[in-house]
């Protein structure tokens, strides 16, 4: 077994990757440069914890709908059309790996799956309250086209394990009366589930510290470097060796990586969120209580407690940028006063994160080039509802290999 391991990043997958070898035994120092564990793109995000929506996005109707909405600055995926190498090189990898787009479905429905008990039984051991909720994810399609298609997706979840069953407008509004609008039909999947991921990854970074794990808070990693069979974290003018180290690093994986010998291509895609503060009885009455994901805007919303409800969604391609813009939030708030017009929108809190996207839509689970180096990184929008699973199977190769090399 390694005995010393650095993991660098206190977002869901450095947190949950940290408990998982913690747990195993191992002498863990978690790395993060914010004051606090989740507060990048662990923060606010839609909070789905979303086996069906598992589907990668390596298909030509993702292509068709990026081409076709390049001159709206609202629209669900926004492409900046200003060329750079890293942009061109990932979109060509993206392009690369439209022939495995079943085959990386269903590989990430099935660990969506496997994520969702370790998951759960975390939070029962460590009692983290994070506004669990079980009430199932509907998904609604406004027209019959995409209505159809997602008939192909289910099949594909249905390989991996998942029920997703389809339900008529009627039944939609049966499962979630308090809904809105005219559509064509939806599927619904009832194992799915909704969580707060900020206050989970809190909770879980509190056991990993009851567990012995060093947090290393406010630590801004600035180099990295094999020395002698070990892997030198430095961090300014301090630094430390350690046996073997694992990047959970988000967007800043690709340069680490690189500093390692490695090739991980993530890009920032940003996403947006608004938390609306149901303060009155109304909203809350109003306001749905089952998760949700519309087709067409390609937005999510989760019920978060009694008082608060969490949309989500939009993608945008444009480089390391985290400023909140209003024409990118506005969709957001209308989608809420359409879908549910009951819901006051007098307090509304926006926000905006870096999802860490890999060309291929899979994350990058386990060791690297060099001995002692592993990753688990690149979740894109399901690193909350991955991360569980990914935790434990890099643990379980970090300790394969080491317990092979003794």
């Amino acid at each position: 077994m390694s005995r010393t391991v650095a993991v660098i990043g206190g977002g869901i997958t450095g947190v949950t990757t940290a408990y998982a070898l913690a747990k195993r035994g191992v002498a863990v120092t978690l790395v993060e440069r914010h004051r606090y564990a989740a507060m990048e793109t662990s923060y606010a995000n839609g909070g789905q914890l979303s086996a069906s929506h598992a589907e990668v996005w390596n298909h030509k109707a993702t292509i068709w709908n990026a081409l076709k909405w390049m001159t709206r600055r609202d629209a669900p995926l926004l492409l900046n059309p200003t060329p750079g190498w890293h942009k061109l090189s990932w979109f060509a990898e993206f392009l690369a790996a439209m022939p495995d787009y079943e085959r990386n479905t269903i590989a990430t429905a099935r660990m969506a799956i496997a994520a969702r008990a370790h998951l759960f039984a975390w939070a029962e051991e460590e009692k983290i309250a994070f506004d669990h909720r079980r009430a199932g994810i509907l998904h609604v399609y406004r027209d019959r086209r995409g209505f159809e298609r997602a008939a192909g997706v289910s099949s594909l979840l249905a390989q991996a394990g998942l029920e997703r069953r389809a339900v008529t407008p009627q039944e939609m509004r049966a499962i979630e009366p308090s809904l809105h609008g005219d559509f064509y039909g939806g599927y619904y999947t009832d194992s799915d589930s909704t969580g707060d991921i900020h206050k989970f990854t809190s909770g879980l970074a509190d056991a990993c510290a009851r567990l012995g794990v060093a947090c290393r808070y406010g630590a801004q990693v600035t180099a990295l470097a094999r020395e002698h069979g070990k892997v030198r974290v430095s961090m300014g003018e301090d630094s430390a060796v350690f046996d073997a180290v694992v990047i959970c690093a988000g967007t800043a994986s690709r340069a680490m990586a690189a500093m390692l010998g490695d090739h991980v291509n993530v890009y920032p895609v940003k996403g947006y969120s608004i938390t609306v503060q149901l303060d009155d009885r109304a909203s809350q009455a109003a306001a749905p209580q089952v998760s949700l994901l519309d087709d067409a805007t390609k937005l999510v919303s989760s019920r978060l407690g009694e008082d608060r409800l969490r949309v989500a969604g939009t993608a945008e391609f444009n480089g390391v940028n985290y400023d909140i813009r209003a024409d990118r939030i506005r969709p957001l708030l209308e989608w809420v006063e359409q879908c549910f017009p009951g819901v006051s929108t007098r307090k509304v809190i926006p926000w905006a994160g870096l999802r860490p996207m890999l060309p291929a839509m899979l994350p990058k689970v386990g060791p690297g080039k060099a001995p002692g180096v592993y990753y688990n990184t690149g979740h894109g929008h399901l690193g909350w509802t991955l991360a569980a699973a990914t935790a434990e199977m890099v643990a379980e190769a970090l300790l394969n290999s080491s317990a092979a090399d003794r």
